[in-house]
Parts: structure tokens; C-alpha cells; sequence
């Protein structure tokens, strides 16, 4: 799965469940409106998520994951983990996943 942006899409998606362009855009922030156009049609080709338009007036998009997006999950989190664990060697910064992480750690040492 190439592309700079698509686990991020797809990790905000998951968290919300459904959302809709404006809010993508607003999540996705470093990605020009062209480029999340682009990465999104990418992912709902490739049958991860699911598009669904509204006849309305302004138009509304909402995005969800499908089956095979959801299947997923688990190694975006993986790759979420190691990167929060080497961060430090990279000299990054990783926000809000070091919570996150943490939180998903102890639970799976508790279960």
C-alpha cells in the first residue's frame, strides 16, 4: 500500500467510524485537497474503504471501512507500535500515537 497518507486515512477512519471529506481534510491536514482526493479513490479501489454518496445539495461524502479494511487493523497498529518504539532513534515526533499506544499496550498485557 503506497502512499504517505493512506494508514493515516485509514487510522482516522477506523477511530470515527464514518467521516466525511471536510473532516478528513481537517484530520489530514498536511495533504493538499488534490492529494487526499486521490488517496482516498486509491484506497476505495483497492476495497478498503467504502464511499457513499449523497444526492444533496451541497453533496456529502461519507468514508468507512469495509470488511477488508477493518482486516487491516492490526498491522497499521503493529507498524503504529514500532514506530512509537523508534521514534526517539529517528528523532520524531509522534503526538497523540504515544498515548494511544501506551493505552493498547497495557490492555494487552492485562488480556
Amino acid at each position: 500500500m503506497g502512499g504517505k497518507y493512506k494508514p493515516l486515512l485509514l487510522y482516522h477512519i477506523e477511530a470515527k467510524q464514518v467521516l466525511r471529506f471536510g473532516q478528513l481534510r481537517q484530520l489530514v491536514s498536511d495533504a493538499s485537497k488534490k492529494m487526499l482526493t486521490q488517496q482516498l479513490r486509491e484506497l476505495e479501489a483497492d476495497g478498503l474503504i467504502h464511499r457513499k454518496v449523497y444526492k444533496i445539495v451541497p453533496p456529502k461524502v461519507e468514508y468507512s471501512l469495509t470488511e477488508r479494511g477493518k482486516s487491516l487493523q492490526p498491522v497499521l497498529r503493529e507498524m503504529g507500535r514500532w514506530g512509537a518504539s523508534h521514534a526517539r532513534f529517528y528523532k520524531k515526533s509522534i503526538g497523540h500515537w504515544r498515548k494511544k499506544i501506551d493505552a493498547e499496550l497495557a490492555l494487552a498485557r492485562q488480556g
